[in-house]
C-alpha cells in the first residue's frame, strides 16, 4: 500500500510539472504574432524622403489614425502635415467618384513640385496632382512614357530598348534605329532573367526581363549586357494545386548550382549614341553571378566594375576606357579563404581616388587609392572594430561618414554607431554616442541627416541630427507601443557569455516565457541562421518584437539566438569559422552558452531542446539533431538547403569554396541522416524558387533509407517567402514543439487568424 501510496504521489507531482497547453494559450500566441502585433505599434519609424529644391524632408508614418504624411521645414525645422489628406479623400470622391479612407490613402510615387505647392502621386496607375492651395485633383498625362524594356538616359534625351533582344536608340529628335541585329533569346543584348522568375514550361513566353543597360552620366555612352543563356540550367517546380484546371504545372527556372562547369556568362558592349554604334569591350565573359554593377566617373568616360573569380578568393576593380571599349585592371586582392563580396563598398571619388572596404588586415576597414594608378595612399581605419558601411565622403572637407561596431568598449560590437574621419585618418569622432542600433540617412547639402536608433529593450527614436557633430537638432517621431504592453508583452534580455575556445565572446538574446516563474521548469527553443552573411539575434527594437520567436514565449518555452562563430559583423579570423565548414552551425558555440545560461538559471530545462530555422536556418535545425542529437531533441526545419551542392551557385562557392570537393559530401545533411535520434519535422513550400523543394524531398528520402521516423509537409503554392509567413505552418511549428517538449496534446487543429 505505501509504494502504491508513493507512486501515486510521484504521478501526480510529475504531470503537474508537465505544462498544458490548450486553445487559450493558442489564443494569446495568436496574438504576438509578427503581423498582429505590427498593427499595434505606431510611429516606430521614419524613412526620409529628401526634398532638396525645397530644403525639407517629408515621410510617412502609422501612427493610431493610420498612414500620416509628415513634412519638416530644414530650416525652421517645423514639422507640419505634408498636405491635408481629408481633402484629398474628399477630392477623390467628388472628382473620381472614390471613396477613400483619408489615414489609407492608396498612392505612391509622391512628389513635391512647384515649390511645394503641388504634389504629384500614382493612384491605379494613373498619375495625378494635387494643388495644396485650391484642393483641385487633376489627371495628368504622362508623355514619353519609358516601359520596363527601356532605359533613359540621364537628361532624358535618349531611349535605349530592348526589342527581340537587340538594342534600339531614340533621340527626341529622330526615330528609333536598330543598334545591334544578331541577338537572341539564348544569346540576348540589355536583359537578363529575373532571380525570381518562374516559367511554366509550356509557354512560349520567356521569363521575366530586367534591363541591364548603365548610362554614362555625360549621356552619350551605355554599357550594355550581353546575356550567353545557351548553356543555363534549369530547375524545375510542380505545382499540384493551379489555378484553373485538374492538371498540375511544371515550372522551370535557370539557376547555376554549386560547382556547375557551364554557367550562364555576361559581356557587354559599349554603345556610342553619337555615333549609333556599338563596340565590344574586351572585358572577357564572367559567370553572371561574379560581377556587379558599373559605376562611372564624373566626366563619363571612364566606367569601373568589380568581379570576382569562381570560389571568391580573389576579386578585380576592372576600368573600361570609351575611347577604345578596352580595360584594365585597377585594383585587385585576394586571400586564403575568401574575399568578400558583400564587404564591396567602394565609392569613386571626384579627386581621381577611390574608397575601398577590405578585410586585409584582419578587420573591415576603409582604404583609400588612387584611380589611375591603383596605389595605397592611405589605410584610412584601422583598429579591432569593423565597418559596416561609407555613408558618404565630402570632398570639401575632406570627411568620410561610416557606421562601424565594436570601436567602442563595453558596447555591443552588433551595435552600427555613426562617425566621421577625415581622409588622412585623423579626427575619428563619435556622432551617435547612444549604444543602440543607429540606421542613418544624409543630407549633406543641408548638413543634417536622419537617425533610426533603438535596442532590443528601447523603443526606436526618430531624430534629425547635425551632420557636424551629431547634435540632436529635432525629435521627429518615438515608438508607440503601449497598446503591445497591454497584452502582456516583456522585451527580450540581451547576454554575453564566453564561447566554445573560453575566450570568445559570444552574443545573443533570450525571452523568457510569459507570466515567467523561476520556480518552474522550462524546456529551451533556439531560433537559428548561421549563414556566415549575417547575425540571428534580433539588435533593433522592432525585430525583437516582430519575429517567429515571441509567439512562443506564450505557450511556455524559453526562446533563445545565438550567434556564434562563423556569422558576420566580427573579425576575419572569427567569420572564417564557417569557412569549408558551414556544417559547423556554430553549435559548439551554441551548446557551450546555452550551458552556461542553466547553470547561472536552473529554470532553463537543458533535457528538452528544441530548434527551428528557415532556409540556412532550416539547414542548421536538421543538422542540429543529426550531429548533435545527445542535445538537440526537437527541429522543424523549414526551406532548408540540405545539401549545398543543390545551391545556388554563388552563396556555396563563396562559403565552401570552389571547385567542390569532399568536404560538401561531409557537410550535406544527406549523409548524415542515419543519425536521427530525435524529433524531426521537415518543411517546404512546393514552389520555392530560391531552395528548390527536392533538397527537403532528398533529405526525406535518405531519411526513409534508414528507417527513421519524420514528418515532411509540402505547402502548396507557397515559395520560399511565402512559405516563411504561413499561418498553417506556424500552427504545425507550435503542435510540434507543444508535443515533443511538454509532451502534451496540443489544441486540435487550432485555426491563426
Amino acid at each position: 500500500m505505501k509504494n502504491i501510496i508513493l507512486s501515486t504521489l510521484a504521478l501526480l507531482i510529475w504531470s503537474s510539472a508537465i505544462a498544458q497547453i490548450d486553445s487559450s494559450a493558442y489564443k494569446r500566441a495568436e496574438q504576438f504574432i509578427a503581423s498582429n502585433l505590427r498593427k499595434k505599434l505606431y510611429r516606430s519609424w521614419v524613412n526620409p524622403q529628401w526634398d532638396k529644391e525645397n530644403d525639407l524632408l517629408w515621410y510617412t508614418v502609422k501612427t493610431r489614425k493610420g498612414l500620416e504624411y509628415i513634412k519638416v521645414d530644414l530650416e525652421s525645422l517645423e514639422i507640419n502635415p505634408l498636405f491635408d489628406q481629408i481633402k484629398l479623400a474628399n477630392q477623390f470622391k467628388e472628382t473620381l467618384q472614390d471613396t477613400i479612407h483619408p489615414y489609407k490613402l492608396p498612392i505612391s510615387s509622391v512628389k513635391i513640385v512647384d515649390k511645394g505647392n503641388v504634389i504629384h502621386f500614382k493612384y491605379k496607375k494613373q498619375k495625378y496632382s494635387f494643388n495644396l492651395s485650391n484642393s483641385a485633383l487633376k489627371e495628368l498625362v504622362e508623355e514619353g512614357k519609358v516601359d520596363d524594356s527601356s532605359s533613359e538616359s540621364p537628361d532624358k534625351s535618349t531611349v535605349l530598348s530592348v526589342r527581340n533582344y537587340n538594342i534600339w536608340l531614340k533621340t527626341t529628335v529622330n526615330d528609333s534605329v536598330q543598334i545591334t541585329k544578331k541577338g537572341t533569346q539564348k544569346y540576348g543584348y540589355g536583359v537578363r532573367p529575373s532571380w525570381y522568375s518562374v516559367r511554366n514550361i509550356e509557354s512560349k513566353i520567356d521569363h521575366t526581363l530586367e534591363i541591364d543597360i548603365n548610362w554614362s552620366p555625360d549621356n552619350r555612352y551605355a554599357i550594355v549586357g550581353k546575356y550567353d543563356r545557351r548553356h543555363a540550367r534549369n530547375l524545375y517546380l510542380y505545382k499540384s494545386h493551379p489555378e484553373k484546371g485538374n492538371r498540375a504545372e511544371v515550372y522551370s527556372y535557370e539557376r547555376p548550382l554549386a560547382g556547375d562547369s557551364v554557367v550562364p556568362t555576361v559581356e557587354y558592349i559599349l554603345v556610342d549614341t553619337k555615333t549609333n554604334s556599338f563596340s565590344h569591350i574586351d572585358l572577357p565573359p564572367a559567370a553572371t553571378f561574379l560581377c556587379y554593377d558599373f559605376k562611372w566617373n564624373k566626366e563619363g568616360d571612364r566606367a569601373y566594375q568589380i568581379r570576382y573569380h569562381r570560389g571568391y578568393k580573389s576579386m578585380e576593380l576592372m576600368e573600361v576606357n570609351t575611347e577604345n571599349a578596352s580595360h584594365k585592371t585597377i585594383y585587385s586582392e585576394s586571400s586564403d579563404t575568401y574575399v568578400d563580396p558583400l564587404n564591396d563598398a567602394y565609392k569613386l571619388l571626384e579627386d581621381g581616388s577611390f574608397l575601398f572596404l577590405s578585410e586585409q588586415d584582419g578587420w573591415n576597414h576603409i582604404y583609400r587609392y588612387d584611380i589611375k594608378s591603383g596605389k595605397l595612399i592611405q589605410q584610412i581605419t584601422s583598429g579591432e572594430y569593423v565597418i559596416r558601411s561609407i555613408e558618404h565622403a565630402d570632398l570639401k572637407s575632406k570627411t568620410i561618414y561610416f557606421t562601424a561596431g565594436g570601436k567602442e568598449p563595453g558596447c555591443d560590437p552588433y551595435l552600427p554607431l555613426f562617425y566621421k574621419v577625415d581622409f588622412n585618418g585623423k579626427n575619428l569622432e563619435l556622432l551617435t554616442p547612444e549604444q543602440a542600433h543607429h540606421t542613418i540617412s544624409i543630407n549633406h547639402e543641408s548638413g543634417v541627416f536622419v537617425d533610426n536608433f533603438s535596442t532590443i529593450q528601447e523603443a526606436n527614436i526618430a531624430v534629425l541630427r547635425d551632420l557636424k557633430d551629431g547634435s540632436v537638432l529635432k525629435t521627429l517621431e518615438q515608438a508607440d507601443y503601449a497598446e503591445i504592453e497591454a497584452l502582456g508583452w516583456e522585451a527580450p534580455e540581451p547576454f554575453k557569455a564566453k564561447g566554445r575556445d573560453g575566450e570568445t565572446d559570444i552574443y545573443g538574446v533570450i525571452y523568457k516565457p510569459a507570466n515567467f516563474n523561476p520556480t518552474k521548469s522550462y524546456p529551451i527553443i533556439e531560433g537559428t541562421y548561421s549563414g556566415p552573411q549575417t547575425i540571428r539575434s534580433p539588435k533593433t527594437f522592432s525585430r525583437g518584437l516582430l519575429n517567429d520567436d515571441t509567439p512562443l514565449t506564450q505557450l511556455d518555452f524559453v526562446l533563445i539566438n545565438i550567434d556564434g562563430m562563423g556569422t558576420a559583423f566580427r573579425s576575419k579570423a572569427f567569420h572564417d569559422v564557417s569557412y569549408k565548414n558551414l556544417g559547423d552551425i556554430g553549435a559548439a558555440d551554441k551548446i557551450t552558452v546555452i550551458k552556461t545560461l542553466a547553470n547561472n538559471n536552473p529554470w532553463m530545462d537543458t533535457t528538452r531542446i528544441g530548434i527551428f530555422g528557415h532556409s540556412a536556418g532550416g539547414y542548421d535545425a536538421a543538422r542540429a539533431l543529426l550531429t548533435h542529437p545527445d542535445f538537440y531533441k526537437v527541429g522543424v526545419a523549414t526551406a532548408g538547403n540540405h545539401d549545398h551542392r543543390a545551391a545556388k551557385a554563388w552563396w556555396p562557392e563563396l562559403y565552401m569554396g570552389y571547385p567542390v570537393e569532399k568536404h560538401y559530401d561531409e557537410q550535406s545533411n544527406y549523409t548524415h541522416a542515419k543519425e536521427l535520434q530525435g524529433f524531426l519535422m521537415l518543411v517546404h513550400g512546393e514552389m520555392d524558387q530560391n531552395v528548390n523543394p527536392t533538397a527537403s524531398q532528398r533529405l526525406a528520402s535518405e531519411l526513409i533509407k534508414a528507417n527513421k521516423n519524420f514528418e515532411l509537409l509540402i505547402i502548396p503554392n507557397k515559395d520560399h517567402s511565402t512559405v516563411y509567413y504561413d499561418k498553417y505552418l506556424t500552427r504545425k511549428r507550435w503542435d510540434f514543439f507543444v508535443k515533443h517538449l511538454h509532451e502534451c496534446q496540443p489544441p486540435r487543429e487550432f485555426k491563426i487568424k
